[in-house]
């Protein structure tokens, strides 16, 4: 059980972040590892499936906005999976249920913080462009009517205002035409 999910998670990570090399080999043994030992163990294949479906849930998770309901199916699907995947009645032929829970908890957990990062990303809005820029508080460079420049998010950009401005007075981006900003002052 164990190989078969480190195969899968080090595919996986070798899939999003290619050349990055150990996690593919250690994922490629793992399942080689994982395959010789299915041989000698009795399976039951629909255990198997279910362990594959719960992978490739947990997986769509990341890109379906699906809110949790995924990964908490693929998290189920693994649990049962692994319980009804060596479920031979053979002494000694089991997986211990303690051990899937505990991997079932640890996805879990991996899961709520997966799904609470990407909530996060989402509420914090437009980080570049020009939409990070409409809205946005510079400060003045000098003093001006009409044009002259202002600094904001680090770099120095032409700006026009109808308002006169003050030297290092805080202003309020409202629009932009092509590389020049339309600003006014911040505080009335």
């Amino acid at each position: 059980m164990l190989l078969i999910a480190i195969g899968t998670m080090g595919l996986m990570a070798e899939g999003y972040h290619p050349g990055a090399v150990y996690p593919g080999v250690a994922g490629v043994i793992s399942l080689l590892l994982a395959a010789y030992a299915l041989q000698v163990l009795p399976v039951n294949y629909v255990g198997l499936a279910l362990i594959l479906v719960a992978f490739a849930l947990i997986v769509a998770e990341s890109f379906i906005p699906s809110f949790g309901a995924l990964g908490i199916g693929g998290i189920a699907a693994f649990i049962f999976g692994a319980i009804m995947m060596f479920d031979s009645g053979i002494p000694g032929y089991g997986v211990s249920k303690m051990f899937v829970i505990s991997f079932g908890i640890i996805l879990g957990v991996l899961l709520f913080l997966m799904v609470s990062f990407i909530l996060k990303l989402r509420r914090r809005g437009a980080v570049s462009g020009e939409a990070s820029i409409i809205g946005g508080t510079g400060r003045a460079m000098q003093a001006f009517t009409g044009k002259g420049k202002i600094w904001l998010e680090g770099e120095s950009w032409a700006a026009v205002s109808s308002i006169p401005i003050e030297k290092d007075q805080q202003v309020k981006v409202r629009a932009i035409d092509g590389l020049t900003l339309l600003v006014e002052p911040a505080d009335p």
